[in-house]
């Protein structure tokens, strides 16, 4: 069983730690841990621009598919000190900080260059003080996951999914958390919390009947190998955060910092640019792979799911006047 700190205990052992970076002959040791695989777009980006960026005084080392820390326990090992780099989603920091879980919304953020003006606005201020005076975590940039759509065991022939009732009933394996599991009960599903390291296994042996990920997630993870049908719902444009930690980052002289910063911009702009090009080259792929690829009523997915979060406990937690501020960002 995973050990699961509350916000008291975080905030307590933010305060008593004194996390230091690993050193080796004067070089620092960034451990980057991630649920993720190696050949994982964000993964990519991150060894090939990010690393080779810090060598002069830092070596990454990366650990994937939840090698090294147990999904969900990254921002707990950066507090106690036993890591320095993670990705975090919007779901994980809405955990300790309700608010964040505005990030996590259905239908709030609506494209890649909208999640990157919203990361920069100074409506995210706020946000990022948060987490560095309370967690000792610094978000350091916005990596683009990928717009999220429901991908099902079932065949069309078995199962249509046109609005959010043709998924009551639907066993729709969501991550853990409680946004996670609220966005999938909006979508109309039974949401069905899971590690990512599992959702092959139970795919395959029907202990859920779909999962929810973008298209190169599904691919890389070879979901398509045990799914039938993708519905493009885009209910989500997925992102996580680069996370790290901040009693590193004030050992880091203010040249290092400087380095690291435009290190992690610079993966996250290769990441984003490498995803959207692969998003548009999967479908083909995944057609020819047997899988049926279809749109749903958008308009009715919106309406519902936007609905569900209007005046929910989750909403009660936004700052007012964010929300706005965010959709004034976009198109």
């Amino acid at each position: 069983m995973i050990k699961r700190f509350t916000r008291r205990t975080l905030l307590a052992l933010t305060a008593a730690t004194l996390a230091a970076p690993v050193y080796a002959d004067d070089m620092m040791t960034l451990r980057f841990s991630s649920p993720a695989s190696e050949t994982d777009q964000r993964s990519i980006a991150l060894a090939e621009v990010f690393a080779p960026a810090v060598a002069a005084f830092a070596t990454y080392e990366p650990h994937y598919n939840a090698s090294l820390i147990a999904q969900g326990s990254e921002l707990e090992s950066i507090v106690s000190g036993d890591l320095e780099m993670s990705i975090t989603s919007a779901q994980e920091l809405a955990q300790f900080f309700p608010e964040f879980s505005i990030f996590a919304t259905g239908y709030v953020h609506q494209d890649a260059a909208h999640q990157v003006a919203v990361f920069n606005d100074p409506l995210m201020d706020a946000f990022k003080q948060t987490a560095e005076d309370e967690l000792g975590v610094k978000l350091l940039a916005v990596m683009y996951l990928g717009q999220r759509h429901v991908n099902l065991r079932q065949t069309k022939e078995e199962l249509t999914v046109s609005t959010p009732a043709d998924l009551a009933g639907v066993n729709l394996r969501m991550p853990g958390t409680d946004a996670w599991q609220f966005l999938g009960k909006a979508l109309g599903a039974n949401p069905t919390p899971m590690a990512f390291t599992e959702v092959y296994t139970a795919l395959q042996t029907g202990s859920v009947d779909g999962q929810d990920n973008p298209l190169p997630t599904v691919v890389d993870a070879k979901f398509y190998e045990v799914t039938n049908q993708i519905v493009l719902t885009s209910h989500l444009v997925d992102l996580n955060y680069v996370a790290f930690s901040k009693a590193v980052w004030d050992d880091l002289s203010e040249g290092q910092q400087a380095t690291v910063q435009a290190a992690v911009d610079a993966a996250a702009e290769s990441g984003r640019a490498m995803q959207l090009e692969k998003e548009t080259s999967l479908v083909s792929f995944l057609t020819e792979n047997g899988l049926e690829i279809y749109t749903p009523d958008l308009s009715a997915f919106r309406t519902h799911v936007q609905g569900q979060y209007a005046g929910s406990e989750l909403a009660a937690s936004w700052p007012e006047g964010v929300l706005e501020k965010i959709n004034s960002l976009g198109n």
